[in-house]
């Protein structure tokens, strides 16, 4: 019978992640059947994976932060987002490891998603010409789309182009921000949309 220490050395699996050792046993990445992790606890993984026979370890050139959390999932059966990472970063890690972004907790989804719902809120720009559009003010002879456009005034730039207006661009904008009701993006601007940068002061109200 052989000693139980050399059990646990045999299970062991050391995994290098953009210069970031790693270590777990075989049977806690079998706790997710079909991901990319759970191929390592195969008898043939060192066949199909970037494998160092003399430092046993596999290496996936990632991004080490991100696996941090990835591996703890397999751990601990919860997956958390980290906030200083942005979240199509992230999305593209879950992707490679092939973990089901819906597995992501409650607490971390509203952070993970906040980068989908600026960019659907920035989409809802391009939903077609308003009646000033259809005067001529909102048309650009270089063919700038509106949503290049939408971005470029939330990050603080100024409109560029014969003919365009910046008070009806200012409007919209503005609407966004506040009239939770204009339109279904609206209602999910994230307040981090501009984070750090400042835009222009709301028209006045008329008396």
């Amino acid at each position: 019978m052989a000693p139980k220490g050399d059990e646990n050395e045999k299970e062991r699996v050391v995994i290098n992640v953009g210069g970031f050792c790693h270590q777990t046993y075989r049977n806690t990445l079998r706790t997710l059947p079909g991901t990319r992790l759970a191929l390592l606890a195969e008898p043939d993984a060192p066949e199909h994976f970037d494998y160092d026979a003399e430092s046993r370890e596999f290496f996936f050139d990632r991004h080490p932060g991100v696996f941090a959390h990835i591996l703890n999932y397999y751990r601990t059966g919860r997956l958390h987002c980290p906030a200083d990472v942005c979240g199509p970063l992230y999305e593209d890690e879950l992707a490679f490891w092939g973990i089901d972004e819906t597995d992501v907790e409650p607490c971390c989804w509203m952070t993970y998603r906040q980068h989908r719902e600026a960019e659907e809120a920035l989409d809802s720009f391009g939903g077609g010409p308003g009646p000033e559009d259809e005067e001529g003010d909102g048309a650009l002879e270089g063919g700038e789309d509106d949503l290049e456009k939408a971005k470029r005034l939330a990050l603080g730039g100024s409109p560029a182009g014969k003919g365009e207006t910046w008070g009806h661009w200012q409007k919209r904008m503005w609407a966004l921000f506040e009239d939770p009701y204009s339109s279904k993006y609206a209602k999910g601007v994230p307040t981090t949309l501009c984070r750090g940068h400042t835009l222009p002061s709301p028209p006045p109200k008329a008396p």
